[in-house]
C-alpha cells in the first residue's frame, strides 16, 4: 500500500490518493481533479473508489467530477444525501475487499452531521485511517461553521467520535484532510499527518473525558468564518461542474466590464507604487483565493491585474477551488492608464498608491502625537499581542462593516498585521475610501511591541 497526500496550502487542507495492487483509492479530491489524475496514470492505477469525508464548508469539491471522468464509484456519508449519483456509506457497512482492500466506514459526526471516517484494511489489518474532519493532528475539526444554533449539538457529538478514532490500533496512520491553514480546525493544528497512538498521547483535546467540557473548549474562542464558506456546502450539495478553463483573455484597461471587481494580484510593492482606482490589491500567493473569496462579492465578475509573465493560471486555480468561475480577463500593462476611469463600479476617488516601511520607520511613525494605527488581525491574534492605541479591526471587516470611524482622513492611517500582506490588502480596501496609508512591510504588530518595549527600556 502506498499513500500519496496533495497538499494546497491557500486552504490547509490535503486530499490523499491510496493505491495498492493496482487499484486506487481518491480521498476529498479538491476541484482541480487533473494533478490526481495524473498521480494515478504515472502509477499505473485504476481509480477504484473516490471518497467524501463530508459536504465541505470550504472548497468545492472535485468527487463527483473525478468519479464521472474515471468510472470510479463515488461514496460519501449516507447522511448526506447529495443530488447526484453515488453510493451512501454506512456506519461499519464495508466497501470493497477485492486484493485484500477494505474501506470501512465509521460515522463521526462533529464537524458536520453526516461525517464518517474511513478505516483502511490490508489483509483484515487496520492501518490507515481518512479522518476529515474529525480527529485532526492536535486538534479536531470546529463545529460552529453550520450556525450557532447546531454548534454545542455538534460539539459534543465530536466528543464521542474522537473517542471512538481514538480507541482505534495505535499504530494506525492518521489522515486527516484538514490541517494547518484551515479555517476548519478548531484550534492551531499541527503536523499534517500523525498515528492513533501519537494523537493519544499528545491531542490535548482527547484528554477531555467529558462531552460538555469538550464543547466549552471548542467554542471557547471560535476563529473567524470566510465569508465564502456560506457558498460551499450547498455547491457540494448539489453537484459542482468540471473546472472551468484557467486560460484567461487579455484585456486593456478600457475594456473593462463596468459591472466587474478589479483585483490586482501583483507583488505588493508594485501595488503600492499605483495600482487602479478602486482594485483590490491582493498580492498572488498560496492564499490568494481564500482571501478574494471573503473580501469580494461572491461569484460577482472578476478581471485581474498582473504584472507581465505573472502566473495568472494560478490565481484562476484558486478561485475556482472555491467556486468562483466568474474571471473575466487580466490587464497586465497598466501604463499610463493609472488614475483614468475604469468601469461603473471602480471610481476614481482613491489615491491609488500607499506606501511601504519597514519596521523601525514604523514604530518611529507610531510614536508621532499625531500617529493613528490600524490593526487589521484577527482577535485571538490580538489577544496574543495587543498594541496600544491602535484601532482595531479585522481585515474582512473593512469591508462588512465599513472603515472605524475613529480614523481620520486628513492624517495618514498606519497600518499593520502580522506580516504585510492583510496590511497591504487594508491599504487597498481604504484608498476606495480616500485614506493615505501608510503599511508595514515583512514584520507584525508582535514586533512593533517588542521594539518600542526595547526602544523605551533604552
Amino acid at each position: 500500500m502506498e499513500i500519496t497526500s496533495f497538499r494546497t496550502p491557500g486552504l490547509g487542507d490535503q486530499t490523499y490518493l491510496l493505491t495498492h495492487e493496482g487499484k486506487g483509492v481518491l480521498v476529498d479530491p479538491q476541484r482541480d481533479i487533473d494533478r490526481f489524475l495524473r498521480a494515478a496514470a504515472d502509477r499505473d492505477v485504476e481509480l477504484r473508489f473516490v471518497l467524501e469525508t463530508h459536504l465541505h464548508n470550504d472548497y468545492v469539491s472535485g468527487g463527483e467530477q473525478a468519479a464521472l471522468r474515471t468510472g470510479a464509484e463515488l461514496v460519501l456519508p449516507a447522511a448526506a444525501a447529495p443530488a447526484y449519483r453515488h453510493t451512501p456509506a454506512f456506519h461499519l457497512e464495508e466497501i470493497g475487499g477485492e486484493d485484500g482492500l477494505v474501506i470501512r466506514p465509521i460515522h463521526t459526526p462533529g464537524h458536520t452531521p453526516e461525517h464518517t471516517s474511513y478505516l483502511v484494511l490490508i489483509d483484515g489489518e487496520p492501518t490507515a485511517v481518512f479522518s476529515g474532519g474529525s480527529l485532526l493532528v492536535a486538534s479536531a475539526g470546529r463545529p460552529d461553521l453550520l450556525g450557532t444554533a447546531r454548534a454545542r449539538t455538534l460539539a459534543r457529538l465530536q466528543h464521542g467520535s474522537l473517542r471512538r478514532l481514538a480507541a482505534l490500533p495505535p499504530q494506525v496512520e492518521l489522515l486527516p484532510t484538514h490541517g494547518e491553514g484551515s479555517f476548519c480546525t478548531a484550534s492551531g493544528a499541527g503536523r499534517y499527518t500523525s498515528t492513533i497512538g501519537d494523537e493519544i498521547s499528545t491531542n490535548p483535546l482527547l484528554a477531555i473525558d467529558d462531552a460538555d467540557r469538550l464543547a466549552d473548549e471548542l467554542l471557547a474562542a471560535p476563529m473567524p468564518i470566510p465569508a465564502f464558506y456560506a457558498y460551499m456546502g450547498p455547491a457540494n450539495t448539489l453537484g459542482v461542474p468540471p473546472m472551468p478553463a484557467i486560460e484567461v483573455p487579455e484585456l486593456a484597461v478600457a475594456d473593462v466590464p463596468g459591472d466587474a471587481h478589479v483585483v490586482d494580484i501583483r507583488p505588493r510593492k508594485a501595488q503600492a507604487e499605483g495600482f487602479l482606482p478602486g482594485s483590490v490589491g491582493i498580492e498572488e500567493g498560496t492564499d490568494f483565493g481564500s482571501w478574494a473569496g471573503w473580501l469580494l462579492p461572491y461569484g460577482s465578475p472578476l478581471v485581474l491585474v498582473a504584472e507581465p509573465g505573472q502566473d495568472v493560471a494560478e490565481a484562476v486555480t484558486q478561485l475556482a477551488q472555491i467556486g468562483i468561475d466568474s474571471v473575466r480577463g487580466v490587464v497586465r500593462d497598466l501604463g499610463s492608464d493609472l488614475g483614468s476611469d475604469v468601469g461603473s463600479d471602480v471610481g476614481t476617488a482613491a489615491t491609488g498608491r500607499f506606501e511601504l516601511v519597514d519596521l523601525a520607520a514604523f514604530v518611529a511613525l507610531t510614536e508621532r502625537p499625531d500617529a493613528q494605527v490600524l490593526d487589521v488581525r484577527m482577535p485571538n491574534e490580538r489577544a496574543a499581542a495587543r498594541l496600544e492605541g491602535a484601532v482595531e479591526r479585522f481585515l474582512p471587516d473593512l469591508v462588512a462593516e465599513g472603515v472605524p470611524a475613529e480614523l481620520d482622513r486628513d492624517r495618514p492611517v498606519l497600518v499593520a498585521c502580522g506580516s504585510g500582506r492583510r496590511a497591504s490588502i487594508a491599504a487597498t480596501l481604504l484608498a476606495r475610501e480616500g485614506y493615505r496609508a501608510v503599511v508595514l512591510d515583512r514584520a507584525g504588530v508582535p514586533d512593533v511591541v517588542a521594539a518600542k518595549a526595547a526602544r523605551h527600556a533604552a
